[in-house]
């Protein structure tokens, strides 16, 4: 009997072979098992490390939010006890310092003006000065606060002292406004604002305003050294007036004569008054002229998708009444356009009269302001030394950024 080819010696099927085949299969086998677990473990060590940094990464951002928090809480909120404490810090020194109720600024400077000569014309004393440093007494309610900082830095914040400046001369030479000027800005800011005016305390009345009226997004402000910087560059309209709540808020209805156009009744309103420069050259007063081209009624075309209508524009109206003051944005006007400026001004069947400008410097990129005290003009520039100046004669309104025009009293 012959032997299969299958089962002979040296065959697969050779018990020899085949224990030999196993040993060597069992070999492969927990090679194969001890790679996989080493693999197995790079693996697991990989996943471990990537959820240790994505839990670091959520902790941090968890630290960054409550840093930001914290100092939004000790910083960036409206009449908070911060804030509240800063005014309150500044009433106590006063108080202390003054036994009987001394003159104001405003009674100060217009003494000056009255008394002033040829050869000083500055005022004694340096008035709302460029920038600001606020030094924070270090105490429990400081050393709490996160980040931790002991002093405010302000920087380029002429693009609100000029109008810091005008409004106090607007509230203080007109006994009525600053009633009225509560309605809109608050009753206790405006009784804050000349208070701290009145006592010197400019830096504080720089962060009444930012800390009370304005936006965040509208500064730019980090923390450097246990300093907290503040930076208010930018333009001065954004800064300020814009920031007035709704003293000027004018509003225009209007009607599109098309059955068809998709938005026929139509309200337009506006926080501030923004007058262009009139195209061609009208006949009279080119400011007047542009302010009734704001507020006067007009029929345009309809400027709605496939609407081929006319609009018909209402007069513009206050929202609340004659404001106590308006401030005209001159921006868009260039000097050649503005050789004359009105004293007066017709709006909405009120007469206002010419109170102050704001003036920009393009090569510094700096803002500066015009006033008038009892018929005399005075020019304030926060950067001068002697920044409170006499003028001689009018102005030269040649770069003007803005006018200021105040209700004149009914007769």
């Amino acid at each position: 009997m012959t032997l299969s080819p299958y089962t002979g010696a040296g065959s697969a099927h050779d018990p020899a072979n085949c224990s030999a085949c196993l040993r060597a299969l069992r070999e492969l086998v927990r090679a194969r098992r001890r790679g996989c677990g080493l693999d197995n473990n790079k693996r697991r060590h990989g996943v471990r490390r990537r959820r240790r940094q994505a839990e670091a990464n959520r902790q941090r951002h968890r630290d960054e939010d409550t840093q930001n928090k914290m100092e939004r809480k000790c910083i960036y909120v409206k009449y908070t006890q911060n804030l509240k404490n800063l005014v309150r810090n500044a009433e106590g020194e006063d108080s202390s310092a003054q036994t009987e109720r001394p003159k104001t600024l405003f009674e100060e400077i217009r003494a000056s003006v009255r008394h002033s000569d040829e050869q000083d014309r500055s005022f004694w004393r340096p008035v709302l000065p460029w920038g600001g440093v606020y030094t924070i007494k270090a105490g429990r309610k400081a050393i709490s606060c996160t980040p931790l900082y002991v002093k405010i830095n302000l920087n380029n914040t002429c693009t609100i002292d000029g109008f810091l400046m005008l409004l106090y001369v607007i509230l203080r030479e007109n006994e009525t406004f600053p009633r009225e000027v509560s309605v809109y800005l608050g009753k206790e800011f405006i009784e804050h604002f000349l208070f701290l005016m009145d006592s010197y305390n400019y830096t504080t009345v720089k962060l009444l305003w930012i800390w009370d009226k304005m936006d965040k997004r509208q500064y730019r402000s980090q923390i450097h050294r246990a300093a907290l910087e503040i930076d208010l560059f930018g333009n001065e309209h954004e800064n300020f007036t814009k920031n007035l709540e709704n003293l000027m808020a004018t509003l225009q209805e209007s009607f599109c004569t098309s059955w068809d156009c998709p938005a026929r009744l139509q309200e337009s309103l506006q926080w501030t008054i923004n007058i262009n420069p009139p195209h061609g050259m009208p006949h009279g007063d080119l400011i007047q002229s542009a302010v009734d081209e704001f507020f006067c009624p007009k029929i345009v075309l309809c400027k709605e998708m496939g609407c081929d209508g006319q609009r018909e524009l209402s007069q513009r109206i206050f929202c609340h009444g004659p404001p106590p003051f308006v401030i005209l944005n001159m921006q868009l006007w260039k000097s050649e356009e503005l050789a004359y400026i009105p004293y007066y001004l017709a709006l909405s069947d009120r007469r206002y009269l010419l109170e102050g400008a704001t003036l920009f410097n393009k090569e510094e990129h700096h803002y500066s302001a015009a006033f008038q005290i009892d018929g005399c003009w005075m020019h304030y520039d926060g950067l001068r030394s002697n920044n409170l100046v006499l003028l001689n004669k009018p102005p030269e309104l040649l770069l003007l950024s803005s006018l200021v025009y105040i209700r004149a009293t009914e007769k």
